[in-house]
Formats: C-alpha cells, sequence, structure tokens
C-alpha cells in the first residue's frame, strides 16, 4: 500500500468525508514496531541525504489543539541524529517578528542542505487562526489594512498566492515541501482535553484557549478544507492523516515520508576526488607509521 497516494490531498477537500481514523486495523504494539522499522530507514536516507548535501526536508505539521503534533515529532524522528533534524515551533508573533512581512520568520527556519526541519505550526497559521479571528493581521500594521472591514476574500486570495509562491520557490532550489493537516475529531479532542484536565501531570499542556476556540471548530474545518485546496501542488503537496489513534498516525506519517524519500533514487554518496582517492593507501600508511 502506497501510504503516499492514500492519503495525499487531490482536488476538493471535504473534511467531514474523510476518516479520523484508519481504516484498517493493527494493534498498538504492532504499530509501534511498525513505527520504529520505518523511522530507522529514514534515518539512515537523512544521513545519506546529509553527505549527498543537495536536498533538503521541510514537514509542515498543522492540526487542532490536541492533535499530537508534539508526540508525533518525537516518535517519529527519534532515531535521527541531532544534527539531521530541527524543530521549529511557532507560537505568537514576537514584536522583533512583527516588524518584518508574516513569512520572514519561517525564511530564516528555514532547513540547511542535508537535513530535515519540521515546524510545529506553520506559515498557515496566517491563514487559518488569522482567518477564524482576523484582528490579529492589523498586528502586522500593513499599510493597505487599517480597519477589519479591509479584509476580505481579495486579501486572503493573495496571501493564498503569497505562500505557494513561497513554497515554489524553496521546491524549485531543493527543498523537499511536504505538508500534514492531523485530521482529527472533535469527540476526541474533547476526551483528550478532558484527560489533561483528570490528571495532574498534565494540568501543564491545559491552556483555557483549548476550550474556548473550539467554539470556532467548523470556522476551523471550513478553513483548513480551503487552504488545503487552494495551496496543495504536485510539488508541495498537502496529506491529511486520520489522528484520532495516535500509534496509527505517527505510523501513517513516517510512512508517508518513507514514500517520498523512496523516489529520491539520485540521493547517493558523493565520490572523492580522484587526487585523494588515488593516495588512500598512503594516508592509511601514513597513519599507521605514526610514533
Amino acid at each position: 500500500m502506497s501510504f503516499e497516494n492514500k492519503y495525499k490531498a487531490t482536488g476538493k477537500t471535504e473534511l467531514g468525508k474523510l476518516d479520523t481514523v484508519p481504516d484498517f486495523e493493527m494493534s498498538p504494539k504492532k504499530a509501534i514496531r511498525k513505527l520504529d522499522e520505518v523511522s530507522r530507514h529514514l534515518s539512515k536516507f537523512q544521513e545519506l541525504m546529509y553527505a549527498h548535501n543537495r536536498y533538503s526536508f521541510l514537514i509542515c505539521i498543522q492540526g487542532m489543539d490536541t492533535a499530537g503534533k508534539d508526540s508525533l515529532i518525537r516518535e517519529v524522528f527519534k532515531s535521527f541524529n541531532a544534527r539531521g533534524v530541527v524543530v521549529q515551533s511557532f507560537k505568537k508573533p514576537t514584536s522583533t517578528e512583527l516588524e518584518h512581512d508574516y513569512l520572514w520568520r519561517h525564511y530564516v527556519a528555514l532547513p540547511e542542505k542535508g537535513k530535515f526541519t519540521v515546524f510545529n505550526r506553520t506559515h498557515y497559521e496566517n491563514v487559518l487562526v488569522s482567518r477564524v479571528h482576523p484582528e490579529i493581521i492589523l498586528n502586522e500594521r500593513l499599510p493597505q489594512v487599517t480597519e477589519i472591514e479591509a479584509i476580505d476574500d481579495e486579501f486572503w486570495g493573495k496571501r493564498y498566492k503569497e505562500i505557494t509562491n513561497f513554497e515554489t520557490h524553496l521546491s524549485n532550489n531543493g527543498v523537499i515541501v511536504l505538508k500534514f493537516f492531523l485530521h482529527l475529531s472533535k469527540d476526541e479532542q474533547k476526551r483528550r482535553i478532558l484527560r489533561r484536565l483528570g490528571k495532574e501531570k498534565h494540568h501543564w499542556k491545559f491552556a483555557p484557549e483549548d476550550v474556548r476556540e473550539r467554539e470556532y471548530w467548523e470556522d476551523y474545518q471550513k478553513y483548513y478544507e480551503e487552504c488545503i485546496e487552494k495551496t496543495a501542488t504536485e510539488e508541495c503537496p498537502w496529506y491529511v492523516i486520520p489522528a484520532d489513534n495516535k500509534a496509527l498516525c505517527r505510523y501513517i506519517f513516517a510512512s508517508v515520508l518513507l514514500d517520498v524519500t523512496q523516489r529520491l533514487t539520485d540521493v547517493s554518496l558523493p565520490e572523492l576526488p580522484d587526487h585523494i582517492k588515488d593516495n588512500l593507501s598512503k594516508y592509511r600508511e601514513r597513519l599507521l607509521n605514526e610514533k
């Protein structure tokens, strides 16, 4: 089964018709074993890609609160060499970040060649949270937007194009851009929030916003559908991953990554220059004869 093809968003996206639980059964123990196996393959690929030094990966993860983004990142990338993966979490923009355009803080966090960078929440917050709460846009102090009434459909259409152009530019320069929406049901989110509230050791994870934002659930679903449809391209695709079962969500996510890496058949170890390769025996002899 190609997980990449199965979960890639194509055409019109209707989240209400997509599963939040996978349509196959697998025990949690087996899912963990399969994830470990896939993660090891990904780790080996990353080391090869680091040596090849021509590609990098930008992994963008979006989802409603409690969708499991943090734990997914921890479990999927735990086999990676620490130098091979960087995680960037984007929260409310700082005063410094607001002195620049909304994409600036994402540009400066892009991956170096040979590395994976994971955006935990991404530049898409600027067409999701800002769409549900358009007053946030006023903090950007845009010359053409001095009141909420100026933030119309044309404004959002331009922003979708800007984001698409941003990602196309990255793709043209060797960055593999993959975008994931962790598709959580409203009922499962409620269970997870209640679990946080029910155990003192998990209280630190709770924020009142988690409950307040549930009032905008349908708005978020609508805007996720729109942004996925408007910004999914062949070069920079979206994947909608069922997220009600954390173990299976992680396994599917990692399997999609593995499917993509297996298509990069040109990634290989670089050849040593002839003047070095022809003298390897001399270097070895010199080291062995050291006193």
